[in-house]
């Protein structure tokens, strides 16, 4: 009788496997759903960074411009010349370093050049931006943008001494818009 005892007092061996297995099932969404929210976290910190990013290299350029010794001013024809500018005596470095793209791992951000001048940067993702809305005044047309190529970091130089052609030539790079408007 002993046996019969022992077996009454403890649950059903399945019942606990069912126990086991539904709660693999809860832990797994939940770290399912864990995942999904940060990967959104993420890619909202690396569209950050994309912004601060982006706007060094638009500032480079500008500072580069407006450094130009004499009475007309140039854009640089490289990223090299914003990092080390040898048009000084002492060279100057408008941006600190070539920083890479932060939505893709190890790669550079790509130059957009018109007639051999660098105007900025952009990405080459194709992934779809998430933010839409509350951008800086110099990059609201980023809300409407498709996918990263179209978020173009671009300095353009004040109109009386523009140094784009009056209907731009077709860019050097194929991201590069076409209508560059003031930023």
């Amino acid at each position: 009788m002993a046996p019969e005892r022992r077996r009454r007092g403890r649950p059903p061996r399945g019942l606990v496997l069912l126990a086991l297995l539904l709660m693999l099932v809860l832990v797994g969404v939940g770290a399912l759903a864990a995942g999904e929210v940060w990967a959104t976290v993420r890619k909202h910190e690396r569209e950050k960074e994309l912004l601060w990013v982006g706007d060094q290299y638009r500032k480079a350029v500008m500072s580069y411009w407006k450094m130009t010794p004499g009475g007309r001013k140039v854009l640089p024809t490289s990223i090299a010349q914003l990092l080390n500018d040898d048009r000084f005596p002492n060279p100057v470095h408008h941006l600190r370093q070539a920083y890479p793209d932060p939505l893709q791992d190890g790669v550079a951000l790509e130059p957009i050049l018109i007639n051999n001048a660098l105007y900025g940067v952009h990405s080459s993702s194709r992934q779809v931006p998430m933010k839409r809305a509350l951008f800086p005044r110099q990059y609201e047309k980023f809300a409407s943008a498709e996918d990263y190529t179209q978020w173009q970091f671009l300095f353009q130089p004040p109109q009386r001494n523009s140094l784009l052609p009056a209907a731009p030539a077709a860019p050097a790079n194929p991201g590069a818009l076409p209508g560059l408007g003031r930023h």
